[in-house]
Order: structure tokens, then sequence, then C-alpha cells
């Protein structure tokens, strides 16, 4: 499957970037040079350099605050993967949980499941978060509870859609023969066969999940202010865009790239465990 997906355009430089990402997370103690929260005003909107007037290297300069760019921007991206990769396993479990009940179940355990998916649809989830996080405060996790409970919609759609055509199977049939009981049957039988189409909107969703996490950290929504984020550092550059760019465009790039690379990985994915699917 890795050789499949290395196959599709464009894959191999997005793995790359993503790569290059986990590593800043993962090791971002090791990597920042210097403190993310760490102010100091006499260097304040100092442009990109090799050298500084405190004997300390800012290869992205700083901010408002004398902050160094390059270590909030390491920083930052432990919490977008940390809230992308969360909410895709909150909102993957329940979407899927419910999407093989109702398709397996059928009669009105599926119309009910399936209206509750019609009502969530109703309420942009952007909005939704919005509301929530407002009444209930900021904090990474009811960010990422709020963003789980919100996206489960598409695992439950796709998930259904498939144990439709998969509880008429052979297979599926024989095993309710012998007398395998229905949880049995969802857990050992189903679930292996919608794993692949899941994993491909799981892939989706971290990605939006990034962008909507950014989204409430820019409007002062998201997490602490005391924690990086790139949302929060795209709020703290809007002011300078005309006269300290480096403070928004930063951030702003690592998110583009971070986004699309999680998107493109995800089309690769659907085209390599799509049988149907032509290389490209």
């Amino acid at each position: 499957m890795i050789r499949k997906v290395l196959r599709v355009r464009l894959a191999a430089p997005a793995l790359a970037v993503l790569a290059l990402v986990v590593l800043c997370a993962v090791f971002a103690p090791l990597i920042a040079p210097n403190d993310p929260n760490g102010q100091d005003l006499l260097i304040r909107l100092q442009p990109p350099s090799w050298h500084a007037a405190d004997g300390r290297v800012h290869l992205l300069g700083t901010d408002n605050l004398g902050r160094d760019v390059l270590s909030r921007l390491i920083y930052g991206s432990r919490v977008s993967l940390f809230v992308g990769l969360a909410v895709a396993l909150i909102s993957g479990t329940i979407g899927a949980v419910i999407g093989i009940v109702a398709g397996f179940r059928r009669g009105w355990v599926d119309r009910v499941l399936m209206r509750l998916a019609d009502v969530q649809l109703a309420f942009p989830s952007i909005l939704l978060a919005l509301a929530v996080v407002a009444f209930l405060g900021n904090g990474l996790w009811v960010v990422i509870i709020v963003l789980g409970v919100t996206n489960w919609v598409g695992y439950a759609r796709v998930a259904r859609s498939s144990v439709l055509s998969l509880r008429e199977r052979d297979f599926v049939l024989e095993a309710r023969a012998i007398g395998v009981g229905p949880i049995m049957i969802m857990r050992r039988h189903l679930l292996p066969n919608v794993f692949a189409p899941l994993m491909t909107i799981a892939t989706l969703n971290v990605a939006s999940a990034i962008i909507v996490e950014s989204a409430l950290s820019f409007l002062g929504l998201g997490v602490p202010a005391d924690i990086p984020t790139w949302g929060s550092m795209l709020a703290d550059g809007q002011l300078y865009l005309g006269t300290s760019w480096w403070v928004a465009v930063f951030p702003g790039l690592a998110l583009m790239l971070t986004a699309l690379s999680i998107n493109i990985t995800g089309d690769a994915i659907r085209d390599a465990t799509d049988p149907k699917g032509q290389r490209r």
C-alpha cells in the first residue's frame, strides 16, 4: 500500500512535509531555538535574520512582543496535530459505530440514526463550535470534544452505505447462520471492510479540524493564550501585515502547507485502496 501511495503524483512531497511537521511536534523542545513564550520588547518586530541584537538567532524574526516566531511555529505544530488527530479519532469512532449499526440493523434504528445525522448537518459545525466554546470557555479539550462530536456524520454515512451492501454478502450470511451474534459480526466482519474508506475520510477530517481550531484560536476562542498556536499567531500578526509581514505569513504558510499535504495524502490513500481507481 505504501508503494501505491508513493506512486500518486505529489504524494511523496506531501508525506515529506507531514514528516517534517510531525518531527517538529514530537521534538519541539529539542528543535526550538528559543522559549516560545519568552518576551523581549527590545527586539520586537525584528525581521528574519541570522543575527540579533540580543545575541540570539531569529531565523523567522520576532513578533510584537519580541517572541521568536520560529519557536512558536514549532510548538504550534504540536497543538495542530494533536487537535487534528484527536478530533478524527473521536468523530471517526462515533461515526463508525452509528453507521455500522444503522446499516446492519436497518428498520427504525436506521431511520432514527439517519434523522439524527440530518439534524446534525442542519447546524454548521463552525457556528456550533463557536457557540459551545463561547458558552463553556476556551480550552484545548473543549475544542477537541466540540469538534469531535460535530464531525461524525461523514463517517456514519460512508460506513452505512458500505454495510448495506456487505450485510447481504455470503460471509455475513454464513456467520449469522451458524449463530454468530450481531455485535461480533459488526466487529469482526463489517468493521474491517469499511476501515479503508473511513481512513480516507479521517485524513481529510484531520486537515479540516486543524483549520477550524486555527479559526477558533484566531478569534480568541480556541486554546488558552499561553499556548502557541498557528491561529493565535495569525491573530497577533494581522495588524502588522503592512510593516512586519513575517509575523503572520509564516504561520499562514505552515497552516496552508500542512492542510494541503494532509489532503493530498488522503487522496493518495483513496487512490491506493480503490481497486477501480487509476494511477496518476
